[in-house]
């Protein structure tokens, strides 16, 4: 029986284990699933995760939620390529440091610039301007941490090889980029940084997994990307309510 892969490309999360699947050549059936139709909060999904989050791995019986578990769980289960996420425990030790730091620093701040300039227009709510001008602060705030203690001098971000924190950071910086709002000017380290990931994961795969992302202003101004209510409404008000 196929791994099923559950996602919607408009996730970062989901991005992330995508291209980590298409890099590695895990032979995935992947299931889309679209977050502004509502259809991860349908009875059919709930079936499948009753945390009704994406992305979601389903292996026979066994059902995985969250990126990084999934990103673990396949790395093991494939036996990838040791750079990824390497057995040295410190090595090791140094990804699970970031990606600690990035669900508290990272994730959920990098993403909002989408919603407010995108998804919340489309719904007719607004974010105060003081929330968008400390969200930029934060995001200011993380990118010189991100540079100082997880890149410094390394060609990457815990090691000098590709890793999942590389993975993780990059789908995340993606969001911000894709509305105009460019974090990496005036930060050449943390742009050569970006270079050296996507040009060891292809620019082919980085232009079919970004493509959703990086064209949704586009898609927004043509009216062919659409939040669809009343079903996707509780998502988006989840959304709103954790904006800082």
């Amino acid at each position: 029986m196929s791994l099923k892969l559950f996602l919607d490309l408009l996730s970062q999360p989901c991005r992330a284990v995508y291209i980590f699947a298409k890099k590695n050549g895990i032979p995935l059936e992947m299931r889309t699933v679209e977050l502004f139709k509502g259809q991860h909060l349908s009875h059919k999904f709930l079936q499948v995760n009753s945390l009704q989050r994406l992305p979601t791995l389903q292996d026979g019986d066994f059902v995985l939620t969250e990126s990084v578990a999934i990103l673990i769980f396949l790395s093991a289960k494939y036996q990838t390529a040791d750079h990824w996420y390497p057995a040295d425990l410190q090595a090791r030790a140094r990804i699970h440091e970031y990606l600690g730091w990035h669900a508290d620093c990272i994730r959920g701040t990098f993403g909002v610039p989408p919603w407010t300039q995108v998804i919340m227009p489309l719904t007719g709510t607004q974010v105060p301007e003081e929330k968008v001008r400390r969200n930029r602060t934060a995001m200011d705030q993380a990118l010189q941490q991100l540079e100082d203690k997880f890149l410094g001098n390394r060609a990457f971000l815990t090691s000098q090889q590709v890793t999942l924190a590389d993975l993780m950071a990059l789908e995340e910086l993606v969001q911000p980029v894709a509305v105009g709002c460019d974090v990496f000017e005036g930060r050449p380290r943390l742009a050569a940084w970006r270079e050296r990931v996507e040009t060891f994961l292809g620019a082919g795969l980085c232009q079919e997994a970004h493509g959703p992302i990086l064209n949704i202003l586009e898609r927004a101004a043509s009216k062919t990307f659409l939040v669809t209510l009343p079903e996707a409404y509780p998502f988006v008000l989840r959304h709103i309510s954790r904006i800082p």
